[in-house]
């Protein structure tokens, strides 16, 4: 029996990275995953590859009639929801001066919005008892140069998360945030090639954020899903309002890189 046995679990941004290794691990534990993703031949890849029955379901989260849809469809499957992990997230590099009210309204709608409606939207078919976990990021406090939008969307969620486990605890819904620090993911090259950094600058960059990490080397994907593994499973039953981080030790034993 898998810690997620008999379970239906909704992750979102499921297509790629952090969330399809979530979703896959979900799924390996014996939850029913729903994944959203807003490219369907991605999504369609995913839902191959994570099996045991996962549902793909394209939308965009900062659509609020796209959320409905995904919720819809569960319902119409006959089904309630035990877990919910709001991974989708969007981040890029600009420096103060450089910000535009376009930079600004991206990252703030699809990490901050996207966040809300994902939960929002879920309340009525998630079983009293159930878990949220929300996706920060390491960055919400370590004051990382050119990030600072990105930095306060992921305060916002962290935000989120607390007064969300204070709102919900009457049905015994736990919320908790899991705060990743780098990860070896598609998004994180995405941000970095947009960045203007070419393929020898972006290695660079990974060679000294590894360095200045306390395990010395950024995160598997894997490594993040085992820990909103945990956020979601009854063996976290006890915990709500937190934020854990996934960081090689970078929050507590200090970043070198700001």
């Amino acid at each position: 029996m898998g810690k997620l046995a008999g379970k239906v679990a909704v992750v979102t941004g499921g297509s790629a990275g952090i969330g399809l290794a979530t979703a896959q691990r979900f799924a390996e534990e014996g939850a029913l995953v729903y994944i959203t993703g807003r490219r369907q031949q991605d999504l369609d890849a995913a839902v191959a590859k994570i099996g045991h029955g996962a549902v793909g379901v394209r939308g965009d989260v900062t659509r609020p009639e796209e959320v409905d849809r995904l919720y819809a469809t569960v319902s119409e499957h006959g089904h309630r929801i035990d877990a919910v992990v709001a991974n989708v997230g969007f981040g890029e590099f600009a420096g103060l001066a450089d910000v535009t009210e376009e930079h600004i309204d991206k990252i703030l709608d699809i990490n901050v919005k996207g966040t809300l409606y994902t939960v929002q939207k879920a309340l009525p078919l998630l079983n009293d008892g159930g878990s949220i976990v929300l996706v920060t990021s390491m960055a919400s406090t370590s004051g990382q140069t050119g990030l600072s939008v990105y930095s306060a969307s992921k305060a916002a969620v962290r935000s989120f998360a607390r007064s969300w486990a204070n709102e919900l605890s009457g049905r015994n819904i736990r919320v908790n945030a899991l705060a990743p620090g780098g990860t070896l993911t598609p998004a994180v090259d995405s941000a970095l090639e947009a960045s203007g950094l070419d393929a020898a600058a972006r290695d660079q960059w990974r060679v000294e954020h590894s360095a200045a990490i306390p395990l010395r080397r950024l995160a598997r994907p894997e490594e993040q899903a085992a820990a909103a593994l945990f956020l979601a499973s009854p063996e976290s039953s006890y915990i709500t309002g937190v934020e854990l981080a996934a960081d090689g030790g970078a929050t507590q034993l200090g970043f070198g890189l700001v």
